[in-house]
């Protein structure tokens, strides 16, 4: 199953939602700006190390990325971004903070509005024989993505604006690692 998970990675036409790495214990402040790293929740030692893995990996199994990696406006997901892509440009989407935001305490409406705007934005199929990658945060249990682990990647197959998505399959980082032999 992993072989073919693999090949399917390989033929680009993917989206890869990843969650950032590990995080510093604490919160983010409440009023804090998202332009100051010190109000913020930053990656550890350890989520750096995970960061660069993350690209490695990817590399590694010669999977094709577009050269520009979307990131929610967060320090640790733009920090996640550059540390995995060196190379690569890291374009902030205002939008994924909302994604965050479902954590919190949302009327019902305002949960669907994010919800069907990241539907959206999950049905854009990606220019033939490259995969998108989108570095943001977990979603809650039961919400969205549902509950994705430190640098875990949702492997999305997008069926084109107002046609859906498909989850193909959820991977942590230790997945990642052994996609030909699991």
């Amino acid at each position: 199953m992993e072989k073919a998970l693999l090949a399917l990675l390989r033929k680009g036409g993917l989206t890869l939602y990843a969650r950032h790495g590990t995080a510093t214990v604490g919160v983010d402040q409440a009023y804090g700006t998202l332009h100051s790293c010190r109000n913020q929740r930053n990656l550890s030692d350890h989520g750096r190390r995970e960061a660069m893995y993350y690209g490695q990996m990817l590399r590694y199994w010669q999977i094709p990325i577009l050269s520009t990696i979307t990131t929610s406006p967060f320090c640790r997901t733009i920090e996640t971004a550059r540390l995995a892509f060196p190379t690569d440009n890291v374009q902030i989407d205002p939008f994924l903070f909302e994604i965050f935001m479902l954590g919190g305490n949302l009327a019902s409406v305002e949960q669907t509005r994010i919800l069907t705007t990241f539907t959206s934005m999950l049905e854009i199929i990606p220019p033939q024989g490259m995969n998108r990658v989108i570095i943001g945060h977990s979603f809650p249990r039961d919400v969205g993505l549902g509950v994705i682990s430190n640098m875990g990647t949702v492997v999305i197959k997008p069926r084109g604006l107002g046609q859906g998505y498909e989850i193909v399959r959820k991977l942590t980082l230790e997945n990642l690692a052994t996609l030909d032999s699991i």
